[in-house]
């Protein structure tokens, strides 16, 4: 009996026709969040690159606008190996669609390019220093949306960790960006305390932030990071990224003490790459699952009717 105080029929388990998936797997490939990867460190690195600038940290300026190229060159080849053809790179730059983040997002990476390597080759050549200055500070404007909007793409999906994760994997890929930037930057200047600093704070904000983002979703929809492919990277970036930033904050003065932070460093970058590719997985593991997406349908549907009868 449905109606009155309640119902004696019990819930029905979540299941889809034949228990097939009710959301389309995602059809890309590691190309794209090596991508992730690499385009938040170039887009950190860039902020990181003015702030040193403006401390008259020249050394870590420069070794961030190098890192900042490096990084973002690495970004167009990515992108183009995943779609498979390099004209239909070139086609998305035909318009701009504010409604869509892939579209927003070619724009930046577009807009970026140019600017962050022009500014790291300016420096390097040691020529025109103001048109370098103004390069280094459009790469260091569009720098946070580059670092971010493939969270906010990835969220636009109807993948349910993904969708679900809308006010949080934002905040999770700028801490990770902030830490690849940083510890690449200590990679090579290891007693910069500078590069220290946003390293240490950039691990610990992915700490937290990751952690954050877990507890936020749903029981039913959180389950592909705490086992399974996702579940196993994410452990690996959480002890990674633990380990790289207690040897990066604590690692002693000297020789061996710079060793330690390089190691440590290699360690918070190999943590970013590795969070990246434990997101990615998990929205795999999640179309895979239909009480991923039939869960909280009953529940939204269950609440407006509620909100409708108060």
């Amino acid at each position: 009996m449905r109606g009155g105080r309640g119902s004696v029929v019990p819930d029905a388990e979540p299941r889809s026709y034949y228990d097939l998936p009710i959301v389309k797997a995602p059809v890309w490939t590691w190309e794209v969040p090596a991508y992730f990867f690499v385009g938040g460190a170039a887009g950190a690195s860039s902020v990181l690159a003015v702030v040193a600038e403006a401390t008259g940290n020249a050394s870590l300026a420069r070794t961030a606008r190098l890192v900042a190229a490096g990084a973002v060159a690495a970004s167009p080849p990515l992108l183009i190996s995943d779609l498979g053809r390099p004209d239909r790179f070139h086609h998305m730059l035909r318009i701009l669609k504010p409604t869509s983040p892939m579209s927003v997002g070619s724009w930046i990476l577009a807009l970026y390019a140019p600017a962050a390597i022009g500014a790291a080759g300016l420096d390097v050549l040691g020529w025109f220093p103001r048109l370098r200055r103004v390069a280094g500070v459009v790469a260091a404007g569009l720098g946070p949306a580059l670092s971010t909007y493939t969270a906010v793409l990835l969220t636009n999906t109807a993948v349910p960790v993904w969708h679900q994760a809308k006010d949080t994997l934002p905040a999770v890929f700028a801490a990770s960006s902030t830490m690849s930037s940083g510890a690449a930057a200590v990679l090579v200047r290891p007693a910069d305390p500078t590069a220290r600093a946003v390293a240490v704070a950039g691990g610990l904000a992915e700490l937290v932030t990751t952690e954050v983002m877990h507890r936020s979703l749903d029981d039913d929809v959180a389950g592909p990071y705490g086992e399974g492919d996702s579940g196993q990277w994410g452990r690996v970036a959480s002890a990674a990224t633990a380990v790289g930033t207690a040897l990066v904050a604590f690692a002693p003065s000297g020789s061996a003490g710079r060793a330690a932070r390089r190691l440590g460093a290699v360690g918070m970058l190999a943590g970013a790459a590795a969070t990246r590719w434990s997101v990615f997985r998990a929205g795999f593991a999640s179309a895979a699952d239909p009480a991923a997406t039939v869960g909280p349908q009953r529940r939204r549907i269950a609440a407006r009717t509620a909100s409708d009868r108060g």
